[in-house]
């Protein structure tokens, strides 16, 4: 599984993406992060561990804790990719818009002068 596989494949799972989230406000122990969830210490450790597999996180170590930590070079990398079909739609909606226009103006060839 390549990086890009790897960080959409984990974020796939809200609890994951809630998470992030979480992590977004800074370094996090797991338990902190397993507070808001209906679930098991367990379960949080094995979604922490699929986000630390797919890079989007790292733990540390502060004394006896192990915070984690968000790691943007994941995320950065599935943006650029999202990004270049943005920009295909845009364009795309941009075409769209003008041929609307044309059409529009050739059906009530007054109306756009007023």
């Amino acid at each position: 599984m390549n990086q890009l596989d790897a960080t959409f494949a984990a974020l796939a799972d809200p609890t994951r993406r809630a998470i992030l989230a979480r992590l977004i406000q800074g370094d996090a122990s797991v338990m902190e992060l397993a507070e808001p969830f209906a679930m098991s210490q367990p379960s949080i450790s094995k979604h922490l561990k699929v986000l630390e597999n797919a890079g989007l996180i790292s733990r540390g170590r502060d004394a006896q804790r192990r915070p984690c930590r968000l790691e943007a070079k994941p995320l950065a990398e599935a943006n650029d990719w999202l990004e270049r079909y943005r920009k295909i739609w845009e364009g795309n909606f941009t075409r769209l818009d003008a041929l609307l226009g044309a059409l529009k103006a050739e059906k009530n060839p007054g109306a756009s002068e007023q």
